[in-house]
């Protein structure tokens, strides 16, 4: 969107829009090329690994993924363990990623690893590593309970060479570029988990209205119509707390509170919309012939991808000023 001139209100319009795909796994994969694997890339990136990485994945010649989190740091961003140590022009990379979305079919990683022993905040790098170097070992594409159209991997890397051209932007900013990237991601998030949402409220309404039982249709129960309509006003809620603090980021202001809160009301919401309703399908909910069995299993991404639910109420404190910042 940066490069048409448009603001990020119109990513979080796409992002609405792609909420009406059935699977959860392919927005997910859209949004990990769009919105998180390239954002410091177009930024920061320099002309020469723009024009090698950069174009051909929005063209859609390259599969993009972005390497974060590991076995022991994930949304502890700061604890990572990866190393690029600098060797002449190269970087000679040794570590692991863990739950890599489309890992096992990447053509390159947006990396973060520890280019120096200074600080965890500053010694932090982002570099773009073509997936196909020696001493790059996916080691296995994940089971998982949801998204299971979208392949998670874990990747190992040893003694991978890697040219020092490929850092994006400057050598100890990469924590403060993924950071500032996080805040898009979260918002992001949310506005996939809307359409969702009132997607299976409708669908639910749409079922218990025809499925009788004891003689009169399940929706004529007070005690499904009511949570179905407080249901409905909670994702109206939030909505109007995601476009809150999207017009706020648009016009430059730090977002970093409303955007975990908005986080972490999607996540719990999502638990409790899919669960709710998926009652009301009775024995049909727990098969896999209906979708609300689906995003029982795939919106619940939605409270980790990004940063836990806990880790949201952490950084939400944070700016309360009840915690240390």
């Amino acid at each position: 969107y940066g490069g048409m001139g448009l603001d990020f209100s119109y990513n979080i319009a796409v992002a609405e829009e792609l909420g009406n795909i059935r699977c959860g796994g392919i927005t997910m994969a859209i949004g990990v090329q769009a919105g998180m694997a390239t954002p410091a890339l177009t930024r920061f990136g320099s002309h020469e690994l723009k024009k090698q990485f950069l174009i051909p994945t929005i063209a859609g010649d390259f599969v993009a993924c972005l390497g974060i989190s590991e076995a022991g740091a994930g949304s502890d961003v700061a604890n990572i363990k990866t190393t690029a140590v600098r060797k002449g022009d190269e970087y000679v990379i040794n570590g692991g990623k863990m739950w890599i979305t489309s890992g096992t079919q990447a053509d390159w990683m947006c990396l973060l690893a520890n280019t120096s022993e200074g600080p965890p905040h500053r010694n932090k790098s982002l570099i773009c590593l073509p997936m196909n170097l020696p001493g790059i070992h996916v080691a296995r594409k994940i089971d998982k309970l949801g998204m299971r159209s979208s392949d998670t991997a874990q990747i190992f890397f040893e003694d991978v060479r890697v040219p020092c051209k490929n850092l994006i932007g400057e050598e100890g900013k990469g924590f403060t570029y993924q950071m500032l990237q996080f805040q898009e991601e979260r918002l992001w998030g949310v506005a996939t988990a809307l359409t969702p949402l009132e997607t299976i409220i409708q669908e639910t309404i749409d079922y218990t209205r025809q499925r009788e039982v004891f003689g009169q249709p399940v929706l004529h129960n007070q005690t499904v119509h009511f949570r179905l309509a407080e249901l409905a006003t909670e994702v109206e809620l939030l909505r109007s707390l995601l476009h809150r603090a999207v017009a706020l980021y648009v016009e430059g202001n730090d977002v970093t509170k409303f955007a975990s809160m908005a986080k972490l009301k999607a996540g719990r919401l999502t638990r409790e919309v899919t669960d709710s309703c998926l009652q009301f399908w009775g024995g049909m909910g727990f098969t896999s012939e209906v979708l609300v069995s689906r995003f029982y299993r795939d919106l619940r991404l939605v409270s980790i991808g990004g940063g836990t639910d806990e880790t949201m109420l952490s950084i939400i404190c944070k700016y309360m000023e009840i915690l240390p910042r």
